[in-house]
């Protein structure tokens, strides 16, 4: 199975000029590394969408959204639809990141919302999970995942469930120099894949990706991502380091 290394670049690139200097950087780091194993998605503000996907040659990345509205067009000022940033190249959505639930109060009603209308445009979803530190001192991990995967992915049908990937951070180690245990992480794996075994059957479980998210570096990818047994890794803050974020698709591409 390709992995798949994903880089949120969050709110980021505040200029055009800084915009294309991270563009030139990326393609300039990229030649020459052993990446071919792994599919790398880049999810810039939505405003460097177009030029994000207009950059794409060779198949050096694809192109991913931050967030969507639920719906197609309409009366909601401000927003971005799935079929927009569809038609606009990107391929990858990320849905309910910590930092949106958190901050915008998003719910796994509306991540349920979100990940139906990235399906019905075409989109692949990164659907992200994770417990809070609170959760896991209250030994809640396991009921929050079941929860966050049931509850935001109620709706999809079982011929379309291998489009969706699910990230696990755990809410404790984004931004955060805390990260879990390669076992941490492989119990979580583990459970994540019997939900999917015990809901849509073990066929399907077996081609979900699992990516793992918080605090990914080139220095933890083998502990985070390579020896835990995930699909790849969603990276945040070391992905406005184009040298970083291509460091860390090379080692975990080279693991096998």
């Amino acid at each position: 199975m390709q992995k798949l290394i994903v880089g949120n670049l969050k709110m980021n690139l505040l200029t055009i000029a800084e915009r294309d200097r991270y563009l030139e950087s990326f393609k300039k780091e990229l030649q020459g590394k052993n990446v071919s194993d792994c599919e790398i998605v880049l999810c810039p503000p939505a405003i460097h969408l177009e030029s994000f996907a207009g950059k794409i040659e060779k198949n050096d990345f694809s192109v991913g959204a931050q967030n969507i509205f639920w719906e197609d067009r309409g009366s909601f000022t401000g927003e971005i639809s799935a079929p927009m940033v569809k038609n606009i190249g990107a391929e990858y959505l990320i849905v309910g990141h910590s930092e949106r639930r958190k901050n915008f109060n998003e719910t796994n009603e509306v991540v349920k919302a979100k990940i139906n209308s990235a399906l019905n445009a075409g989109l692949f979803p990164i659907c992200c999970v994770g417990e809070t530190l609170q959760d896991r001192q209250a030994g809640k991990t396991t009921d929050v995942i079941i929860s966050q995967i049931h509850e935001g992915l109620a709706d999809v049908p079982v011929s379309r469930i291998t489009s969706v990937v699910i990230a696990y951070e755990p809410v404790w180690a984004v931004g955060s120099d805390s990260v879990p245990t390669s076992d941490e992480i492989m119990e979580v794996r583990i459970l994540i894949k019997k939900i999917f075994a015990d809901t849509f059957g073990q066929a399907v479980a077996e081609k979900m990706k699992i990516l793992y998210g918080g605090s990914v570096k080139a220095t933890t990818a083998k502990q985070l991502c390579i020896d835990p047994g995930m699909d790849g890794a969603l990276v945040g803050r070391e992905s406005l380091i184009p040298m970083e974020l291509i460091k860390i698709a090379e080692i975990i591409n080279n693991s096998k």
